[in-house]
């Protein structure tokens, strides 16, 4: 086995830290979601905490790891005797992103039940991962079937497989630790609510930091064993600490005056449902016991709020993660009657202090050598190319440097109407387009290519019951073989690549309209983060297009590119058009089942060297004649319209929508008042 970074040699990030320390004190707490930029040791830090973890007493020869002073009663390896108890090291189960649903939850193997009639169960990662830690690495970009089963078992402390009739429960308690670069998209906030803690973790922009993680880090790389054992005091000492403080943890008292407290805070901070008090509470009562102490004081309230609640205060994708600190110790301080500590850190006695030449602190910043730079958006100052062309009874909007116009402010998002791929597809799941998916309603029936995962029961049967004369059957039985066996074919839905093409020049700049355009546009963007689909943003404007942002999952990106977009300059739309088909050919080659839906949010004008209107036309047929399936947002306003943007949809092999049609609600207006009519006609 390798050897593995140690936990207290992990530079600064304590935040981190204590929110493992307090779920391996306390599993009940829900775990720990830990969000940052790419470069900061977070899977350092969680593989690290393994090795903290006290050994593991379990029945001998038991798959699922029951403990032999209490074993699982409903145990598929049980019941257990008198068999003789094994100890072991607590394990780190780590869940790859491409796992699948069996991986995870375990397997039937449904041709030895049906053929032999012998049930047999294999044990997935939940299992293994009982009594220990399960790790997510890149959990926002798991499928959402394997989050919720996931999250559901770290609920409930077991996990159920229900196929075909045959039913198997065993016990999964873990500590769930997930991690996560939010560049890459987020989760739903119903499923970060799932997560108990919560940790925002960057790298130092100190330089004496980044020296001292540079160090630590090379001197492990060079010699992990002798690195390891130069730390192995720190790391023994930890290991009895936790230990302590699960000892002590059932004795820690939750006065009422504490749990006003939480419940005042939570209240305060208008978050959904009774669970954030709940974990709140477990945390406190963690963090007491992590000191040392019997009760829990309002400093404990105020930590567990900074682990607990900000990661429940979204509202939307768009939002941030945070806490106003100032309304928090207001609160603590009203319901309390305390003045709550100005540092919110456990005190000197804190996971990680000292080191080898720490004097008593550690810098605060990961062990694994980051990389520079930041999360930020660059700044962007495009010329502007031409003349912009304005409505001479409008008002000209602000201008910045070379006349280019100010960035609007979006309007309000809105419920869009559905815009999907034509087709049955069968990419990543999602909630957008027809697929051929592992989950859904069934259609149908094929045989097995592989393991057998679906039964479809009534073609199995349908396939073996010509053959039972011959097979020999007696009596009322039906006599069925592997090549009877038939996979059930399912359709749901999976997600696509949104591709937008935003015209952003001179004949859209017109500041009501600009904020209509980007309103539609972050509406769409809202769309795509509930389809679960991954989403990219070209504009266009002057003399070229620009890939403001490549396709990503994360949609809150798109929206922070959308929110500073400049307008002006002459509307090179066969430009935008030609960069959008070499985005999708290099993404077609990347991930070939991921099906693209390009919308084009434009007023359909071409201006910009010789015949732009014929050269957008060409493009356009591009991308016809590649099968994208595209929509044409119609920007066009005033009360003489040209209809260019219905011209582009149909070279494009698309479906043009104009901005009030695009309104879910606008629709359904239209068909209850088709409705009212149809039956006001009828009456007459």
């Amino acid at each position: 086995m390798s050897t593995r970074y140690p936990f207290t040699a992990v530079v600064g990030m304590d935040d981190l830290r204590l929110a493992l320390l307090l779920n391996a004190v306390s599993p009940s707490v829900g775990g720990v979601l830990v969000r940052g930029e790419k470069g900061t040791a977070k899977s350092t830090a969680v593989r690290a905490l393994a090795e903290l973890l006290p050994e593991v007493a379990v029945v001998a020869g038991c798959r699922f790891s029951c403990d032999p002073a209490s074993p699982d009663p409903g145990c598929p390896d049980g019941p257990h005797g008198d068999g003789g108890a094994d100890a072991r090291p607590a394990r780190m189960v780590e869940l790859p992103v491409g796992a699948s649903e069996d991986r995870l939850v375990g397997s039937l193997d449904i041709e030895k039940a049906l053929a032999d009639g012998v049930k047999a169960f294999e044990p997935g990662l939940l299992a293994a991962a009982h009594r220990g830690i399960l790790y997510v690495d890149e959990v926002n970009l798991l499928s959402d079937h394997l989050i919720d089963h996931l999250l559901d078992a770290a609920a409930m402390g077991a996990s159920h497989v229900e196929r075909e009739g045959v039913s198997v429960r065993h016990a999964a308690r873990f500590l769930l630790v997930g991690t996560m670069n939010p560049e890459e998209g987020e989760l739903r906030p119903q499923l970060l609510d799932r997560f108990g803690l919560t940790v925002e973790v960057a790298a130092s922009r100190v330089p004496e930091e980044r020296v001292e993680v540079v160090r630590r880090r090379l001197a492990f790389e060079d010699d992990p064993a002798g690195f390891a054992a130069r730390w192995a005091g720190e790391e023994a000492a930890l290991r009895a600490r936790i230990v302590a403080a699960r000892r002590l943890l059932p004795s820690v008292a939750l006065g009422d005056a504490v749990l006003l407290q939480i419940a005042a805070t939570c209240a305060a901070f208008e978050v959904d449902g009774m669970r954030a008090d709940i974990v709140m509470a477990r945390t406190a009562t963690a963090l007491a016991a992590w000191a040392g102490r019997e009760e829990v004081t309002g400093e404990d309230v105020r930590q567990a709020a900074l682990l607990a609640l900000p990661h429940r205060r979204r509202r939307n994708p768009f939002d941030a993660p945070g806490m106003d600190e100032d309304k928090l110790d207001e609160t603590l301080e009203r319901f309390g009657g305390e003045e709550p500590d100005d540092d919110p850190d456990p005190g000197p006695d804190g996971p990680g202090d000292g080191g080898p030449g720490g004097g008593g602190g550690v810098p605060p910043q990961g062990g694994e050598g980051p990389a520079p730079g930041t999360d930020g958006v660059p700044e962007r100052a495009p010329g502007s190319d031409g003349v912009p062309e304005q409505a001479p009874d409008r008002a000209p909007a602000p201008r910045g440097a070379a006349g280019e116009r100010a960035a609007v402010k979006a309007a309000e998002p809105f419920r869009t109407k559905v815009l999907s791929v034509p087709g049955v597809g069968d990419g990543a799941a999602g909630r957008r387009s027809r697929a051929r998916t592992e989950h859904g309603r069934t259609t149908g029936a094929t045989r097995p290519r592989g393991a057998l995962t679906k039964l479809h029961l009534a073609a199995t049967v349908r396939a073996a019951a010509p053959h039972q004369r011959a097979r020999g059957r007696s009596g009322a039985g039906l006599v069925v073989r592997r090549d009877d066996l038939r996979q059930a074919v399912r359709e749901g839905r999976e997600g696509n690549l949104v591709l937008f093409v935003v015209d952003a020049s001179g004949s859209m700049a017109a500041r009501k309209r600009m904020g209509a355009v980007k309103g539609a546009v972050l509406s769409l963007l809202l769309d795509a983060y509930q389809r679960r689909d991954k989403v990219g943003l070209v504009t266009f404007r002057g003399r070229d297009a620009e890939l403001a942002l490549p396709p990503t999952s994360s949609v809150d990106a798109a929206a922070a590119r959308l929110e500073e977009l400049p307008t002006g300059g002459r509307t090179p739309l066969s430009a935008g058009l030609l960069r959008a088909h070499d985005v999708l050919r290099v993404e077609r080659l990347r991930d070939p089942s991921r099906r693209p839906l390009l919308v084009v949010v434009t007023d359909g004008r071409a201006t910009g060297g010789p015949d732009p209107v014929g050269l957008a036309a060409r493009a356009a047929r591009l991308h016809a004649a590649d099968g994208t399936a595209s929509v044409v947002v119609d920007c066009e306003g005033g009360p003489v319209r040209l209809g260019l943007a219905g011209n582009l949809a149909r070279d494009l092999g698309g479906t043009a929508v104009t901005l009030d049609e695009l309104r879910a609600d606008a629709i359904a207006g239209l068909v209850r008042e088709a409705q009212v009519n149809r039956s006001a006609r009828r009456a007459a």
